[in-house]
């Protein structure tokens, strides 16, 4: 009985992943679209994020604890970024003013 309850459990998680795919799939694509359209701002703020982040000499390796952050909780805030970017995007939000 504990493979049935063990089943269910995956079957569950499985439906949860397929539901938040489906809630951050228009957003991702709104912000990839984005992405499209102003690829001087995209390529600019991952070149300013990381040469900020390499002047302070800021290596997910060095920082206790990133590591875990960084496979864990860090995915959710990247989702909550994306929709939250796609979102002022759609809302006619310059991203070069």
């Amino acid at each position: 009985m504990k493979l049935l309850k063990e089943l269910t459990k995956v079957r569950t998680a499985q439906a949860r992943v397929a539901a938040h795919r489906a809630e951050l799939a228009t957003p991702a694509a709104a912000l990839l679209a984005r992405g499209h359209r102003y690829p001087l701002a995209t390529v600019g703020a991952a070149a300013g994020a990381g040469f900020v982040l390499g002047k302070l000499n800021v290596h997910p390796l060095r920082v206790p604890g990133l590591g875990t952050l960084l496979s864990g909780g860090f995915a959710e805030i990247v989702a909550h970024g994306t929709r939250l970017l796609a979102e002022l995007g759609a809302a006619g939000g310059d991203p070069q003013a």
